[in-house]
């Protein structure tokens, strides 16, 4: 494992008389992202990056949005992925653009708003911590309303209630129990078991101990299986409710909307048989592979009908 000893933030002058921030390294993951990219990149800039400290790992976007908001960003450095090569695999590409100085991996989707002063209420509440090996803000959908991005842990029990009964009976005891709205919705910062990937300030000791992102989720459960194995290495997952960002909502995910609900399927099937292995677990696994391979078709069909 790296060392990495605590050092004081260093901040450089800003041409506009703000501070840059020196010991973060931000990570995105594109894949033909349109015009949210530059939104991102536009509201992370108050927040201080000094050039080529936003690394953008690009999954083979062929909208060259990309390419676009690297030309016109200094702070933006664009890292090429061998083809599209999952979320989690594709932020370990770009933590390998980290300098020994960097102490913290802020690993964002493209399609989120910071405030001017997110990355600062992270950083406070991560040094007040010392034991957070991730810290996520609050997170807002696009009307104002509160995401549940604090969440626990689930359970086998949990998760077959959750997905049983969450499209008819969204306050079912299950999926209160896993979405834990109350601890989003609160003022007060909560560990958690894991924190939704959309924005996360990791810290790099913690992340290069556990490994990074597990490779083998290729979209979806990635953070949750993260929040997972920082808790199991001793690090907590720590909510920041002051930090807020806003989850715009992503151009390719709304155009692949079937493969995204069959990738989430096949990614909690994985989480599943990865926390449950073992001859005693293997057929309860199984009957929930199958379970999950119905309930995406189903998913997928009544989204179609919907239209």
């Amino acid at each position: 494992m790296a060392a990495h000893r605590r050092r004081a933030r260093r901040r450089l002058p800003r041409r506009d008389g703000g501070r840059l921030v020196t010991d973060v390294l931000c990570i995105t993951v594109t894949y033909s992202p349109g015009p949210t990219l530059e939104a991102f990149v536009g509201s992370l800039a108050p927040n201080g990056f000094p050039p080529g400290r936003v690394v953008v790992v690009d999954n083979g976007s062929t909208d060259g949005a990309p390419e676009a908001v690297a030309e016109a960003h200094p702070e933006v450095t664009l890292v090429r992925a061998p083809g599209n090569v999952g979320y989690g695999r594709a932020v370990n590409l770009g933590a390998e653009q980290a300098r020994s100085a960097d102490e913290w991996l802020l690993v964002c989707n493209p399609d989120t708003l910071a405030t001017p002063d997110t990355l600062a209420r992270l950083l406070e509440a991560a040094h007040r911590a010392p034991r957070a090996g991730a810290l996520g803000p609050r997170v807002l959908d696009p009307d104002g309303s509160v995401y549940p991005s604090a969440r626990a842990l689930p359970s086998i029990r949990t998760g077959i209630g959750h997905a049983l009964l969450s499209g008819v009976w969204p306050s079912n005891p299950w999926t209160r129990r896993y979405q834990q709205r109350d601890v989003s919705a609160s003022a007060s910062p909560a560990e958690v078991g894991w924190l939704s990937g959309a924005f996360l300030l990791l810290r790099r000791e913690a992340f290069d101990q556990i490994g990074g992102f597990d490779p083998d989720f290729f979209m979806y459960f990635e953070d949750v299986d993260l929040g997972r194995r920082l808790a199991e290495a001793g690090w907590s997952n720590l909510f920041v409710p002051e930090a807020v960002v806003t989850h715009v909502g992503g151009e390719s995910t709304a155009r692949s909307a079937d493969a995204m609900v069959a990738a989430h399927h096949r990614s909690a099937h994985l989480y599943v048989a990865k926390t449950h292995p073992g001859a005693l677990w293997r057929p309860v696994v199984a009957v929930l592979g199958v379970g999950l391979r119905l309930r995406s078709r189903a998913t997928i069909v009544l989204d179609r009908l919907r239209g």
